[in-house]
């Protein structure tokens, strides 16, 4: 894999397997243990984790939160200001827009993710539309800037990681400003002190180690917001952003797992399958199972709150064979999950649905050993 500065984004070759330096990657980020889809709330540490740089070194007590640009009244604010202002807790279901990119054939050439990008915390901080407010926009204003205090150099650009929303976006009432995620102090790699948590969209749009907030009467042309995230067929393509997130839903792997190829098995009969399903242009509505042929509907439990995933159980009944388990969501516009892969040249927002192979062995005789 090629690292000199400036590579832009690329697919690997037709037999290219996985690197040295995305190894490195998926060292650095982590992804949920599919298991973990039994909480309702993940415990942080099994939370996914992308950080695109370093985690920063942040001095609590010499951090300020600068809100300036096309404002009446800028400001900067102490985490104890924050804290003394109103506070909200929403409980929001966080997705990398990578997730899944490894299932792509070709393989665009970044963190490879498979399934696993994804986790669902209660985020307690000041409401953004309560701060910006404060500071009084101007008339014109139209985009709001988040600054991180995570640095690097990404395909040639050195940079702060930067994002953008619109105002309208921003101004919602759900956005937050959030100091604490499970009710405790935000961990150092979850973007402590502050980060942004916006119900909705891909995780990239939840800046972390927030330090600066700037209100601009005009777009953003930043690195974070018009070369990478977005959906191109071609290097050289503007291509469309990547913003809310796409329906999705991923099932408990049932039964144990081999070790290496993670296949799973379980003794014939019937078995209650549990997961969880989320999208975020609506409510999902509905979740399909599939064991390899027809799909069925699961039955839905209610949701925890309007932007965290949704629960599901299925009854199958299955015999001694092997199978590929399969669920699809749809949500409340009426957008469903694809079976097929939809390919972009950096692999954003694949939310094929998921394929999970099993043995079911006869009851009483143990599950095969070894990779499959």
């Amino acid at each position: 894999m090629d690292t000199a500065p400036g590579t832009p984004a690329r697919v690997a070759g037709p037999a290219e397997l996985i690197g040295l330096d995305e190894l490195r990657l998926a060292a650095r980020n982590h992804g949920m243990p599919l298991e973990a889809l039994r909480y309702d709330v993940t415990p942080p540490g099994l939370h996914y984790v992308l950080t695109h740089y370093d985690i920063p070194d942040v001095d609590p007590q010499r951090w300020e939160l600068t809100v300036d640009g096309a404002v009446g009244r800028p400001r900067r604010y102490s985490a104890a200001d924050l804290r003394a202002g109103p506070r909200q807790t929403v409980r929001v279901t966080l997705e990398c827009a990578g997730n899944g990119r490894a299932r792509l054939v070709p393989r665009p050439v970044s963190q490879p993710w498979l399934d696993e990008a994804v986790g669902t915390a209660d985020w307690t901080g000041t409401p953004l539309a309560a701060l910006l407010s404060e500071v009084a926009p101007a008339d014109a204003a139209a985009t709001v800037v988040f600054t991180g205090a995570d640095h690097g150099t990404e395909r040639g650009v050195e940079q702060d990681y930067q994002r953008a929303l619109p105002l309208a976006e921003a101004m919602r009432p759900e956005v937050l400003l959030a100091d604490e995620m499970n009710g405790a102090p935000l961990p150092p790699q979850h973007g402590f002190p502050l980060r942004l948590v916006v119900p909705g969209w891909y995780g990239m749009a939840h800046v972390k180690w927030l330090r600066a907030i700037t209100v601009l009467t005009g777009g953003f042309d930043g690195f974070q917001n018009t070369v990478a995230y977005r959906l191109k067929q071609a290097a050289g393509e503007d291509g469309e952003p990547v913003t809310r997130i796409r329906p999705r839903a991923l099932l408990v792997p049932p039964g144990h797992p081999d070790f290496m190829s993670r296949t799973r098995f379980l003794p014939a009969g019937e078995h209650v399958l549990t997961g969880r399903a989320w999208a975020g242009a609506g409510p999902v509505r509905r979740v399909e199972f599939s064991a390899g042929g027809d799909w069925v509907d699961a039955d839905l439990g209610s949701a925890p709150g309007r932007w965290a995933w949704r629960p599901f159980t299925v009854r199958w009944r299955a015999a001694p064979g092997r199978y590929v388990l399969s669920v699809r969501a749809t949500d409340a516009t009426g957008v469903a999950q694809p079976v097929d892969p939809a390919w972009n040249v950096q692999g954003m927002a694949n939310n094929a649905a998921q394929r999970v192979p099993v043995v079911v062995t006869p009851v009483g005789e143990p599950g095969e050993q070894g990779a499959r």
